[in-house]
């Protein structure tokens, strides 16, 4: 079997350079009842930070949708030409998860590689998280990707089955270290891949994410929806540093699970053998709406060209948080985006977006 990784293809870390970033326009008010209004300006303002540095690929479901998407684009300042729509009807708005996975090539990361690096894409299945029964339009995303940029795809089998993953579970430093929990992959609740086992994921990260160490964090924090994404818990922020989230009030149920993540943590050691560095960064207070325990988390940022959008919950620790960001990626500026609003959809800033690395591709579909 032809894999990615076999011809060269690695996933890239999320600071590496970009081309474009991903969004959907949200439109599914169920997924916000009662407080939708404000989420379209959430949008606006995560855009408005974004297009200065990189392409913004937006999709929406028709013309009338991109009108209104406009409107209030203009109106925030967000709207330029760097900003492209497509009719691309969607379920939800999280391309993170049901977005392609972009490669690039062996030499992809190296200041002296060619601009014309090929970049390619791995379509992984989609299923809602193993918990929602509308998710068609948001699996053909990855194809219709392909399609526009004729950018070769593979499909990720695993024994001939579809291997279904989100990019919420998974965390790559670039090099070839890769972080995941338990609780997502490997428990009987909200199954993706029903019986395949740690060492089947594994040997499918190398395939086709040219991944050969993996580090298996035990559990998420209360009130995520996924069931254990990483990407609300553990981030690595250089090849060899990780920012990690603690809680510090001992009755809170997120301090058990997250000291016994930093301790796998401090005891992990990286593709080549080394420790790593490890950042804590505070939980907000919980937050809660409607008597539902929101999974409101500062790890939730999305590195871009030279920012990185980080969400914020008018909390206290807000202000410890982007201090210790900014201390951890001196080379990036530091942007506070609210989200108190937009944290009742169940997700946040990283969980709507899905970079897309720098440089050309070209090839063919890829089935495997």
């Amino acid at each position: 079997m032809t894999t990615p990784s076999s011809l060269g293809y690695r996933m890239p870390a999320e600071w590496e350079p970009h081309e474009a970033t991903w969004l959907a326009w949200p439109h599914n008010r169920t997924d916000w009842p009662g407080r939708f209004q404000p989420v379209p300006w959430v949008y606006a303002e995560i855009i408005r930070n974004l297009a200065p540095a990189e392409r913004v690929h937006l999709l929406v479901s028709d013309r009338n949708e991109e009108k209104a998407a406009r409107r209030i684009l203009r109106k925030a300042g967000a709207l330029s030409a760097a900003v492209e729509f497509h009719y691309w009807p969607t379920n939800r708005v999280w391309t993170r998860d049901y977005g392609p996975i972009f490669l690039v090539n062996a030499g992809g990361a190296r200041k002296s590689a060619s601009p014309q690096t090929r970049v390619a894409l791995v379509n992984f299945a989609f299923n809602a998280w193993a918990k929602y029964p509308d998710f068609g339009h948001d699996n053909k995303v990855p194809g219709r990707v392909a399609g526009l940029l004729q950018m070769t795809q593979f499909h990720a089998q695993v024994h001939r089955r579809p291997l279904v993953l989100e990019g919420g579970a998974i965390d790559v430093n670039g090099c070839g270290t890769l972080l995941a929990t338990e609780e997502c992959l490997l428990s009987d609740v909200q199954q993706r891949n029903p019986r395949l086992t740690r060492r089947q994921y594994e040997k499918a990260f190398l395939d086709f994410l040219n991944v050969r160490h993996v580090i298996w964090l035990e559990r998420g924090i209360a009130g995520d929806d996924t069931h254990g994404h990483i990407d609300d818990i553990t981030r690595f922020v250089a090849p060899s540093t990780v920012v990690t989230a603690t809680e510090r009030d001992t009755s809170d149920e997120n301090y058990e699970p997250l000291m016994r993540n930093l301790a796998r943590l401090q005891a992990a050691r990286d593709q080549d053998g080394s420790q790593f560095t490890v950042i804590q960064l505070p939980m907000p207070r919980p937050v809660i709406f409607a008597g539902q325990r929101l999974p409101a988390s500062y790890l939730n940022f999305y590195i871009a060209n030279g920012v990185v959008l980080v969400p914020v919950f008018n909390d206290a620790n807000d202000r410890i948080a982007l201090n210790t960001l900014a201390e951890a990626m001196p080379g990036h500026e530091i942007i506070p985006i609210y989200c108190g609003d937009f944290i009742w959809g169940l997700g946040a800033i990283h969980c709507a977006t899905q970079q897309q690395p720098a440089g050309v591709a070209v090839g063919d579909d890829v089935p495997l």
